[in-house]
């Protein structure tokens, strides 16, 4: 009977991370060795304010949500102790805090995970970390489109001070 328990528990949580995997619009796999309680507390506390879930998970039951989320190729990387970030609303969050957080301590380390279903590796999750954040962006893309109007708002202005200075 206990077995039969077990074998339900496992296939519950097998579930629950295939289920995570579909849902989350970025997940982030670490290695997170060498890191000690007060850090990994600190990590956990910067990502959960980021609204992203942070778990220890075993390789096994991950190979086999992977598999049922077709996400195979992320089997690679499953391999030593592995910590793994979930976000579901910003799919650039996990990726940058722990990018800060491994930049700072070592111990740390990125091994890759999955950006808007497709699978990618550490240097991507890396280059997906150093992007500006969506207020950066959108700031940049408001200045784009402001440029040419003060451009041509202060040709007008020069156009219009050297009629006056003429006149």
């Amino acid at each position: 009977m206990a077995n039969v328990n077990i074998i339900q528990e496992k296939q519950q949580a097998v579930e629950e991370i295939t289920a995570k995997l579909r849902e989350s619009s970025s997940t982030v796999v670490a290695d997170y060795r060498g890191l000690n309680v007060a850090q990994v507390t600190e990590l956990r506390k910067q990502l959960r304010e980021a609204g992203v879930e942070f778990q220890v998970l075993k390789n096994s039951l991950v190979r086999r949500a992977t598999e049922a989320a077709e996400l195979s190729e992320l089997n690679s990387i499953l391999v030593g102790p592995t910590a793994i970030a979930f976000s579901v609303n910003d799919a650039v969050a996990p990726a940058k805090i722990l990018n800060d957080f491994a930049k700072k301590n070592d111990a740390l380390k990125l091994k890759g995970g999955v950006v808007e279903g497709k699978v990618v590796g550490a240097v991507e999750i890396k280059a997906l970390a150093e992007l500006p954040s969506r207020e950066g962006l959108l700031s940049m893309l408001l200045s784009v489109l402001q440029a040419p109007m003060r451009n041509f708002a202060l040709a007008v202005k020069a156009v219009g001070e050297q009629k006056e200075a003429q006149a």
